[in-house]
């Protein structure tokens, strides 16, 4: 196939560039380089199946030649990010997946709408089924990504609807491994850099609040998976072992060997205190889990972030 990947260059968007062509796809990245990193897509740089352009998917976009898929993973995605840039994010979750959808009926293409756990925002049902439609906060300060998503995954399947557009939504848990932006604020990248540097790891709140971390090979298998489906979804991809934010803290510890103290900080505004995949349709519907344990996925993230402190 050919696939269109906005948000290319990001973390999620790298590693699934990659897994593209390593099954023999050719590929067109599109980023604005806001959060994204050339660094990240280096080494395909270099391939004749892949090309990268440098582009806001907030503005109109132009793709020549034919194209049988688009994945829309252009977005600021960790708090730090989209706090700093709100505007930004309702832009990319509004107009960005607006124009995208134009060129998939345009190109007769397969559309792939990246959303988020974030859809279900304080979840008052655990763990969360696709089928549970959320407690978010529209109008506090995760509400702009969170209404972003939420907002894109009803323009998807209105285009669906209306214009018979071939979709797949999928939502995604949290996820680890290589190419996490040390700076970005999300809680694995955080901890690991402050115990290399042997600084305290800061837990928020009473370190109580529990997440499912999901190591970046498995939740890209999981995205390929449901592209290959024919399935619209929405469907959740994440890892459904639960995790309380201070049995991480002691996990990354125990992956660094860091003599790093804790230390508690109030917890931000509208954070989640439970957030877990409920991976029934997931297994029946893509015959997909996480294979790879947090202590293993984060051993391997470990190794990667000593190569760039």
């Amino acid at each position: 196939m050919r696939v269109v990947v906005s948000g290319g260059a990001g973390f999620l968007g790298s590693h699934l560039c990659a897994a593209l062509i390593a099954r023999g796809d050719d590929v067109v990245c599109l980023d604005n380089l806001i959060t994204g990193n050339e660094v990240n897509i280096a080494p395909l740089i270099v391939r004749p199946e892949f090309t990268f352009i440098h582009h806001d998917v907030s503005n109109y976009v132009i793709v020549d030649g034919a194209v049988d898929a688009i994945m829309h993973f252009a977005s600021p995605a960790s708090p730090v990010d989209y706090l700093e840039l709100p505007i930004q994010t309702l832009k990319v979750g509004s107009l960005g997946t607006h124009n995208l959808l134009g060129l998939a009926r345009a190109k007769s293409a397969t559309f792939f709408l990246a959303s988020t756990s974030e859809v279900y925002g304080d979840p008052e049902v655990h763990p969360q089924p696709e089928d549970y439609w959320g407690h978010v906060n529209p109008v506090g300060p995760r509400g702009v990504y969170d209404e972003a998503k939420r907002f894109a995954e009803a323009m998807t399947m209105a285009y669906h609807r209306y214009h018979g557009i071939d979709v797949r939504i999928v939502r995604i848990f949290n996820t680890y491994g290589p190419r996490m932006r040390p700076s970005d604020g999300r809680v694995v990248s955080n901890f690991i850099v402050q115990a290399l540097t042997d600084k305290p790891l800061t837990l928020y709140g009473e370190g109580s609040q529990t997440r499912s971390f999901c190591y970046v090979d498995d939740e890209v298998r999981g995205f390929l998976a449901l592209l290959d489906s024919g399935y619209a979804g929405p469907v959740n991809v994440g890892n459904p072992a639960e995790f309380t934010v201070r049995e991480l803290a002691e996990l990354v510890l125990e992956a660094t060997g860091s003599s790093s103290t804790i230390e508690y900080a109030p917890l931000p505004v509208d954070d989640p205190t439970r957030r877990c995949p409920d991976l029934t349709l997931a297994r029946r519907v893509l015959g997909w889990e996480p294979r790879i344990e947090l202590r293993e996925g984060l051993v391997r993230t470990v190794e990667w972030f000593r190569t760039i402190l």
